[in-house]
């Protein structure tokens, strides 16, 4: 027997898993799980394929597994993976036949006693070397990047690229000859790994490249400069060195099966026929059939045939998408789609808001290119009338399918394709959103919108809809798309988003993120469809007459403006407001930007008013009452719908780094409170006939996670005792007693405490409390004094934000924080800022979304007819009818004051403030 001239090593435990997560519950007709057994066939049947068309016939393949959990190196150190849970039960009975799997395929599966999957992998690879055999490994964990070096690659199987040292630099900051020593200083909590504490990757990486290995890093510790890094790695060395032993790979374990015995063996097809009939694969057993036939495949010239029939799978092929114009067609799409039991569907509309939108078209992914478009409502012109599916057919066909709990379906940004499938009669269940499975990962990191995830995730460069314009000549809405054009762009769609949600969710699960996006984010798909789709009622006529009314006053305010500058000018335009202040007023603080006007902004307006400026104290105004109208009365005003004759908002999910949601066109998360004015405008939002508008709001949420993460034991004594927050930091801070508070000393309390959350710098405060930045730099050092828990929270939390690129919430979202290490001080000053309120305020965010999805659950649960209606950061907004009012919004309110139960314990309580009213000023 010759040695094969090339060998691939296949991670099957890592294949497992990726195939249990990539599959819906799926079972053998005796009740038998198979969902991983069969995810697995399908993807050893394509790496096959692959390896075949890619390398040629002379290659040698190996699925190597963990043997039992149990390795030599818990002799080494006992805690080592202790803390893996146990796998999911219904893939227990799947391991011993996945572990055959391999022989059926004709290839051995190797597994070994005592030594985990990476330790014979390592062994074979070394072995190979020695004997000049370039070797592939295929698997997508890092801890065999250390093995990379000439002639050993390694391909990732979910990104589906070749691994190189450009990817080692970008995961570890080293070669490959050193990921070793990184990993032993940053340790691994997944496997128990202690490292040494306080330093992570980046850190470990510095160090590595500095001192070499991690031998001379510790007998040079007396040469490190910081003292908190230096002291870690003196009282840390044994737990370095052990850690050391831990991630390196073991490569001379004495192999179970030559490597001889690894040369290519050809497919036999019947074993692999028999074993899909036991299986009940009739979908794999069919593609067998299809590309190789039934005839057993045993010798040169067999092999021959079998690489012959190999076609050429490319990522994203759009020659392989389908239109789909006949009833007959889209009925054996659909009947794939049931047997599947996965797909990615995408809605074409006419209008970017979901609300006004009609369906035009529907798109449906499988996955592998495998894809189509169902055109629907496409513009027929004078010489040409175009064949599609009639709407009515398509709602009667799709419905079932749509509406089936055992299908799961796939979108990307899948609220708006609920609520236009809403809006046909069809009630969409079961389904994932790779938009927001891809915020909960890299929150803060990066653009969730599917053409940066398939550049990010696919390499993948995805067609514009701004193309298709250019394709037809002019700007146009999708109904006047041609339709193979429009076909290429909805089912590439779909395409990328069933690619997406592949890799997406397996990457959730590796992170451990994937019970905060199914029990957090997920759920309130719905929840906010709804919202959206209930919108809220608006008296236009009160917004009409406060339009008036902000005109006349903008008209008092700009005859004030030219008395003062004694010119006539368009305050509006900035490029004339600057000429006018800073040339013919020659007041301070003029600076040009890069477009060669002056800046005119409000912190240059501001600067001039806290000197006395009283025509920059006009120009504040004038802007204020101009947004009034412009943006509040007339915005509104212009956003009602015609059939509900409500406004209603589209609500972002993923627009935010913090988790908090965004309110657009409009935006009513931002219509002002403090000001009477402001509140005038929210009288306008009213509630129907024979209903109350309730508002419950979270009182001072953000101080009472603040005092509770930081342990500030005056602070929680005071939530606890239902104190006056603001008054007792006044007290503490500015030194009074209590029969001595003035409102004054509370409003300044009161910037402080909100300030400090937000990172507040003296100027900042001095700007907001219209005094000097050395009285503001006195407040806060007062401040600090009196709670110097707040400032090693904040000190504490920056260094572990820089030490690893992301903070973590109580509920676990993960926030990553751009800038934490910029070399531009403001950047990085502005980074700081986030990471010190990103737990608090992300936290906030987790907890009015959990109380949400409770609300909501209640109202389902109870069969009420209270709807929610709005979220405004802390304050939910319902239209109560006046036979719930008596009971429903206490319920609320309990159900707010306890949402964060039982996940986490909080050190403080909770309180959810009840207004009732007939409109929500009136409420608030």
């Amino acid at each position: 027997m010759t040695f094969p001239k090339q060998l691939v090593l296949v991670d099957g435990s890592g294949y497992i898993f990726r195939a249990y997560y990539a599959l819906p519950n799926m079972k053998r007709s005796d009740g038998t799980p198979v969902n991983a057994v069969f995810g697995f066939c399908n993807m050893l049947l394509k790496l096959l394929e692959d390896l075949q068309r890619e390398k040629g016939g002379d290659v040698g393949v190996a699925v190597i597994f963990d043997a039992a959990r149990k390795t030599f190196r818990n002799d080494i150190y006992q805690p080592y993976k202790a803390n893996r849970s146990d796998p999911p039960e219904d893939l227990i009975p799947q391991f011993e036949i996945i572990k055959k799997i391999p022989t059926v395929f004709n290839i051995p599966s190797i597994e070994l006693p005592g030594f985990e999957a990476d330790d014979l992998i390592a062994s074979y690879a070394r072995k190979a070397l020695e004997e000049k055999i370039k070797v592939t490994i295929v698997s997508s964990d890092k801890d065999l990047m250390q093995l990379l070096k000439k002639d050993i690659s390694i391909f990732d199987p979910i990104k589906r690229q070749e691994l190189g040292e450009k990817q080692v630099m970008e995961k570890f900051g080293v070669s490959p000859n050193m990921v070793i020593d990184v990993q032993a200083l940053a340790g691994d909590q997944s496997d128990n790994v202690p490292g040494v504490p306080g330093i992570g990757v980046k850190t470990a990486a510095l160090l590595i490249n500095e001192f070499g290995n991690i031998e001379n890093l510790l007998n040079s510790c007396s040469e490190i400069k910081q003292k908190k890094r230096r002291e870690a790695l003196e009282n840390n060395k044994d737990l370095a060195l052990i850690s050391k032993k831990l991630v390196t790979l073991k490569d001379d374990i004495t192999l179970p099966i030559v490597i001889e015995e690894l040369s290519f063996k050809p497919l036999n097809i019947q074993n692999l026929l028999n074993f899909l009939d036991e299986m009940e694969f009739s979908r794999i057993k069919n593609q067998v059939i299809n590309k190789y036939g039934t005839k057993k495949v045993n010798d040169s010239k067999s092999d021959e045939t079998y690489k012959e029939k190999i076609t050429k799978i490319k990522p994203i092929d759009g020659s392989l998408y389908s239109l789909v114009t006949e009833n007959k067609d889209l009925e054996d799409w659909l009947d794939l789609v049931t047997t599947k039991g996965i797909v990615a569907i995408d809605c074409e509309t006419n209008s970017l808001s979901a609300i006004d939108a009609e369906i035009v078209g529907f798109s449906l992914s499988l996955g592998d290119s495998n894809a189509c478009y169902i055109p629907l409502k496409h513009q027929s012109t004078e010489d040409k009338v175009i064949k599609q599916i009639n709407l009515n057919d398509f709602i009667s066909m799709i419905k079932p399918i749509m509406e089936d709990q055992s299908i799961l379906k796939i979108g990307q940004n899948i609220k708006y394709d609920l609520i236009i499938l809403k809006k046909l009669g069809i009630s969409c269940k079961n389904f994932d959103d790779t938009m927001l499975m891809s915020y909960v990962l890299n929150a803060g990191k990066n653009g969730h919108g599917l053409d940066e995830l398939s550049q990010i995730y696919l390499g993948h460069e995805t067609i514009k809809f701004s193309e298709i314009s250019k394709i037809n000549k002019k700007k146009i809405t999708f109904d006047f798309v041609e339709l193979n054009t429009a076909m290429k762009y909805a089912a590439e769609d779909a395409d990328i988003t069933f690619r997406l949600w592949q890799v997406l969710r397996r990457e959730l699960k590796k992170k451990k993120l994937y019970s905060f996006y199914f029990y957090i984010e997920k759920p309130l798909v719905q929840i906010i469809k709804d919202m959206e789709t209930i919108g809220i009622k608006v008296d236009m006529e009160i917004l009409r007459n406060l339009s008036k009314k902000f005109q006349i006053k903008i008209m008092e305010i700009e005859k004030s403006i030219f008395k003062l500058s004694d010119t006539e000018f368009n305050i509006g335009s900035p490029k004339q407001l600057g000429e006018v202040l800073f040339d013919k007023m020659l007041l301070p603080y003029g600076k040009r930007g890069k477009s060669g006007n002056y800046q005119t902004d409000v912190k240059v307006l501001e600067k001039l008013k806290n000197e006395k400026n009283k025509i920059a104290a006009e120009l504040l105004e004038w802007r204020q009452f101009n947004k009034l109208k412009t943006t509040y009365c007339d915005g509104l005003l212009s956003k009602e719908n015609s059939t509900t004759s409500r406004i209603h908002t589209s609500f972002g999910m993923a627009s935010t780094s913090t988790g908090r949601l965004s309110s657009n066109a409009p935006n009513l998360q931002n219509i002002p409170i403090k000001t009477s004015e402001g509140r005038e405008i929210r009288k306008a939002f009213i509630s129907e006939f024979d209903s109350k508008i309730v508002s419950i709001d979270y009182s001072q949420i953000e101080l009472r996670i603040l005092a509770h993460v930081a342990n500030i034991e005056s602070l929680k004594t005071g939530f606890k005792e239902d104190i006056d927050i603001h008054n007792l930091t006044a007290m503490d801070v500015f030194q009074v007693k209590e029969d001595e508070l003035t409102v004054d000393l509370r409003r300044r309390a009161k910037t402080i405490n909100f300030g400090i959350i937000y990172g507040i710098s003296p100027y900042g405060l001095a700007s907001q409390l219209e005094i000097s930045n050395t009285e503001a730099k006195d407040y806060i050092e007062k401040y600090f004094k009196k709670y110097p828990g707040i400032r090693t929270y904040m000190n504490d939390t920056v260094n572990s934000c820089r030490e690893n690129g992301f903070i973590t919430t109580l509920f676990g979202r993960k926030i990553h924080i751009p800038y934490i290490d910029d070399k531009i001080a403001s950047r990085r000053n502005f980074g700081e800022r986030s990471a010190i309120n990103a737990p608090i305020q992300g936290g906030a965010a987790d907890m009015i979304k959990r109380a949400m999805i409770k609300v909501s659950n209640y109202l389902i649960e109870e069969k009420l007819a209270t709807k929610m209606l709005l979220q405004v950061h802390d304050e939910l907004i319902f239209e109560v009818p006046k036979s719930e009012l008596k009971f429903v919004p206490k319920k609320i309110s309990e159900i707010m004051e306890y949402s964060h139960e039982p996940v986490i314990e909080l050190s403080v309580p909770l309180k959810a403030d009840i207004g009732i009213g007939s409109s929500w000023s009136e409420a608030h």
